[in-house]
């Protein structure tokens, strides 16, 4: 080009250019970010193959791998492929010459600039295109897997008579398929859309043809594709109908087909896919015809019959048929959503009898000795007890327990199985006396010993009754493998085996020392592990650290629930693994579900919302959450164990029926044990999962009943009553309990809980599911249903009048331990089903003073409204049931003013209460001197105090005794320290 300016024409100025050294520095910190990128991703991906061989399953790495990478590659090829090839045919079939115009002009433009670059840009887009193509489809393995492996489920659904495997395995495929088919065909109409405008195949503002015939038969095509695609989502929309979540105001959530779905919406979709498929033909019939008008008119017709037929007339028949008679109309698909439900949750087999809630002996002192027979009444509350096991058990601050402990079941001295509280004492690294790097991950690696105590007994000063304690731990258990690697607390990784020696634990003789020596974990004997972990985990000291040598293993990982998930990660895990020793190992426990959720007619449920109580508040360990958001369908296929040292991974087949594990284990052959390897050691301490229990409580609320009318009626709906122990308004719990129901010969161990009518406290019903793995009884459901004509208190009715007892000196009780800067907790309220009638029990525990955990001081019972309050068990029994040398109490006072406050003017009385507070007093002064021996004698003088004013305020009433009110506050001892605490928020369940 001439130079159009005046200027010099001397010899041109250089524009700045990096030097040669810049240039290779740039190149050279180019090539090392794409080398620590892709180590990056090396190391994550080589981690997890190393973490899945070291546990044995490495199977499940390699398919989950291969399903996804053959998943991308195949969608995102054939995505990929579409788009290209309508780019590359829209380019194909451009005019030879573009009309003369502004628009065409402006155009030239962008097709001279990119002349150069078409074959890159094409291959760009391809590629980005089937890059997110792919990554959804990987995102599928799942739903492939399961279509591909799926096998019958043996039942079919009331409306189109298809096996239940279609709804659960089929028709997710299906819907993905149709769903890429979609995105598929948009994508594509776009890019050739645009590469016809651009090549001039459409205009927009040029005189003329708005398209060329070319331009008119390519997409034609495209859109007879996309309505194609369409007629078959109606066609699939047909079955969907039969899993389709809707809210229905007689029942709330609801799942399948009502009247309008299948009076209206049914043949509504079957007429849409027979237009749709007309429309389709028609779009294609342009290639021959050349005119859009009647394609045209075919879709506004679809889209007007969408909208007529789809939308309008399903409303016009629910308007005008359902709503004046929708009980009559609605009641045979009710009928089927209830079959339905009670038989994917595995409720359909629940046994539901009447209960009358009042006892039928009017001499109760012969009950006495049907309570031994009824149950053994666990007093030691797991969930409250925790600290007391810290305080008395934890031996070194580096040891915990978790917040909620366990219940299981374990022989006594007497050879009888007894229900045992028990739990792990644990690493803990927030108490380690030096928190740094070595001893964080080498030195303090590992728990120590199994801590247990009797579940129905406290020792004389209100602490557990140890059957298995100190430091090894010894007792009733034996010997066994005491050293705890994976724990429930334990989340963080350690190294192991190398030259650094381990913190065992320490004794008289001072601290002990060990070095692992399982199998497990990872070997970082070769530098290209250490380099991989260093990267994965952020810590470079991996990499040099003199620690590191030939030996050591680095363990991950390592909580049992996370475990599970990461080898069998079709699993739905329980939130509450429990440990328990087995053939000489720690066996961590570990409850798995099989969920779908495309059983027809089966009502849906949100298992983190179900599963939720008071328990599991601001405790996310305990959460459940399933693979999909909601699930209608739910089996306890699968129980795990994982082994305290080793860490070892077991997964056995417990529902042998349940299609959905069948299909799962096809997928992965060989990563599911049979249910004859399950020793009988290790049956012994399986049990039925609360979870589980919890979501069919939930569902049990509702599909109690059976009959359809009474269920759109919405009069026998029940709910689950809050925990009345504490304020978190959260659901009460469900409780582990050795009893007996009414039709049972003898006691089993079982899962139980209590309803009330919704909206009302008092009880409705109480259920109860046999909970003892190996049994015949095993997840027997028994429901005690009340009748609606009687009253009896519920547990928030029966947690009130406790509170607001006058006649027992329960409020005297918690004046003068509140006085004392102490606090009182209340443990689980339990039910016992006795006579016809309901025994409530309640333990109770005070944290006193400078003594920060809590110790069992007084059992609440209560039994046909009468209540006691006394220092045992077996005091309040005898006190409630009037055996010999007890005084039983009058009924408990109902807040109507008619039952007279008691009186404790009594001189007996009022020194009672003074030597009450004097032990009290020295306790205190005993815990500031430390001098255990005598805080003790304190403790048992002021039980001792407490009992004489006891039963001197008991003779007091017997004998017509007056004086002033006990609440009025004359002649009362007053603490030295004003009251400061409110009862604290104590846990029922177990």
């Amino acid at each position: 080009m001439p130079d159009r300016g005046g200027g010099p024409t001397g010899p041109r100025m250089r524009v700045g250019r990096p030097s040669r050294r810049a240039r290779t520095l740039l190149m050279t910190l180019g090539v090392l970010a794409a080398l620590g990128m892709a180590f990056a991703m090396f190391a994550g991906f080589w981690t997890d193959w190393l973490w899945y061989r070291s546990v044995h399953y490495s199977s499940v790495f390699t398919t989950t791998l291969w399903t996804k990478i053959g998943l991308f590659f195949v969608f995102g090829l054939l995505m990929a492929g579409a788009v290209g090839l309508n780019i590359w045919l829209a380019h194909r079939l451009r005019p030879p010459l573009s009309a003369m115009s502004m628009e065409q002009q402006s155009l030239d433009r962008y097709r001279m600039g990119i002349a150069p670059y078409k074959k890159w840009l094409l291959l760009g887009i391809t590629a980005l295109v089937g890059l997110i193509a792919g990554a959804s489809a990987a995102s599928q393995w799942r739903t492939w897997l399961m279509w591909v492996n799926g096998v019958s489920f043996g039942k079919r659904d009331p409306q189109f008579n298809l096996d239940v495997s279609f709804y659960a395995f089929d028709l997710p495929w299906y819907r993905f398929l149709l769903g890429f088919g979609f995105a598929a065909a948009i994508l594509s109409l776009i890019a050739a859309a645009l590469t016809h405008y651009l090549y001039g195949g459409l205009r927009v503002t040029s005189p003329g043809a708005r398209a060329t015939a070319a331009a008119t038969g390519h997409l034609s095509v495209l859109l007879g594709v996309f309505v194609t695609l369409k007629a078959v989502a109606y066609w699939l929309d047909r079955y969907g109908l039969a899993v389709k979540s809707s809210d229905f105001k007689a029942t709330g959530n609801w799942t399948g087909l009502r009247y309008v779905d299948a009076h209206a919406y049914l043949p509504a979709k079957t007429i849409l896919f027979c237009i749709a498929v007309i429309c389709a033909l028609l779009f294609f019939a342009t290639l021959w015809r050349r005119t859009w008008q009647l394609p045209v008119i075919g879709f506004g017709l679809m889209v007007f019959s969408a909208i007529l037929i789809g939308g309008l007339y399903p409303a016009i028949v629910q308007k005008f048929q359902v709503q004046p008679n929708e009980q009559a109309k609605e009641a045979p698909y009710v009928a089927k959503n209830i079959k339905a439900t009670r038989e994917a949750y595995g409720i359909d087999d629940t046994k539901v009898s009447g209960y009358d809630g009042i006892s039928k002996t009017k001499d109760k002192s012969t009950l006495r000795d049907e309570v031994e027979k009824a149950a053994s009444i666990r007093i030691l509350d797991p969930n409250v007890v925790s600290p007391t096991f810290q305080q008395l058990q934890q031996i070194r601050n580096f040891y915990g327990f978790p917040t909620n402990l366990d219940v299981d079941r374990y022989k006594g001295k007497d050879g009888k199985v007894q229900d045992t509280v028990i739990g792990l004492r644990e690493l803990n690294l927030d108490g380690i006396p030096k928190k740094n790097w070595i001893n964080n991950h080498f030195r303090y690696t590992h728990g120590y010993g199994v801590v247990a105590a009797k579940g129905t007994e406290a020792d004389g000063n209100g602490q557990p009754s140890f059957t298995e304690s100190d430091l090894p731990s010894t007792g009733q258990l034996g010997k066994y493998e005491q050293r705890v690697y994976y724990g429930e607390k334990t989340t963080t990784y350690s190294i192991v085996g190398g030259p650094q020696k381990e913190v065992d634990y320490s004794d008289d003789s001072g601290e002990k020392t060990t070095s692992y020596r399982g199998d497990s974990g990872v070997s970082l004997s070769n530098p290209v592990n250490r380099a991989a972990y260093a990267m994965a985990f952020g810590e470079p000291q991996i990499l040099y650290s003199g620690a590191i040598g030939d030996g050591s293993r680095i363990l991950y990982n390592r909580t049992p629930k996370e475990r599970v998930e990461a080898v069998a990660p079709w699993l739905t895990i329980d939130g509450d693994a429990y440990p328990a020793v087995v053939d000489g190992r720690i066996q961590w426990i570990v409850d798995a579900y099989t969920t779908t959720n495309g059983y027809p007619y089966a009502s849906r449920t949100t298992l983190g919302d179900t599963t939720a109580d008071s328990l599991t508040y601001n405790n996310s360990q305990r959460a459940v959450v399933a693979q999909q958001n909601q699930v209608n369908y739910i089996r306890n296929s699968v129980k795990a164990t994982v082994d305290a040292y080793s860490g070892e991974v077991k997964l056995y087949q417990w529902d042998t029926e349940d299609p959905v594990l069948k299909t799962w284990m096809k997928a992965f052959p060989g990563t599911v044990e049979s249910k004859k390897s399950i020793s009988p050691n290790l049956m012994d301490h399986l049990r039925y999962p609360q979870d589980l229990f919890k979501v069919q409580r939930e569902l049990l609320t509702r599909y109690h009943v059976q009959d359809a009318q009474t269920f759109l009626s919405g009069s026998e709906v029940w709910q689950v009553p809050d925990d009345p122990t504490n304020k978190s308004g959260n659901a009460v719990p469900p409780y582990y309990l050795t009893m007996k129901m009414p039709e049972q010969d003898s006691q089993a161990f079982s899962l139980t809980t209590t309803f009330t009518p919704t909206g009302r406290d008092n009880l409705s019903a109480f259920m109860a599911v046999d909970a003892e793995a190996g049994t015949p009884g095993y997840g027997q459901i028994r429901i005690l249903k009340l009748p609606t004509s009687t009253t009896v208190g519920g547990p928030k009715q029966v947690q009130s009048q406790f509170n607001s007892n006058s006649q027992q000196n329960i409020a005297e009780f918690v004046r003068l331990i509140r006085g004392g800067d102490s606090e009182i907790e209340y443990g689980n309220l339990l039910t016992v089903p006795l006579d016809g009638g309901l025994l409530y029990v309640e333990p109770v525990y005070v944290r006193g003073g400078q003594l920060k955990y809590p110790l069992m001081r007084k059992v609440l019972v209560s039994y046909d409204g009468v209540t006691a309050f006394e220092n045992t068990l077996g005091e309040a029994l005898d006190k409630i049931f009037g055996a010999a040398g007890a005084t039983p109490p009058p009924p408990a006072d109902t807040g109507t003013g008619e039952t007279p406050p008691p009186s404790s003017g009594n001189p007996t009385v009022q020194q009672a209460l003074k030597d009450a507070q004097k032990a009290f007093d020295d306790g205190q002064a005993a815990l500031k001197d430390g001098d255990w021996q005598a805080y003790g004698q304190a403790q048992k003088d002021l039980q001792d105090a407490l009992k004489r004013a006891e039963d001197a305020q008991a003779q007091a009433e017997k004998t017509g005794g007056s004086g002033k009110n006990a609440d009025s506050g004359d002649n009362k001892p007053t603490p030295d320290r004003s009251p400061s605490a409110s009862p604290s928020a104590g846990s029922t369940g177990g």
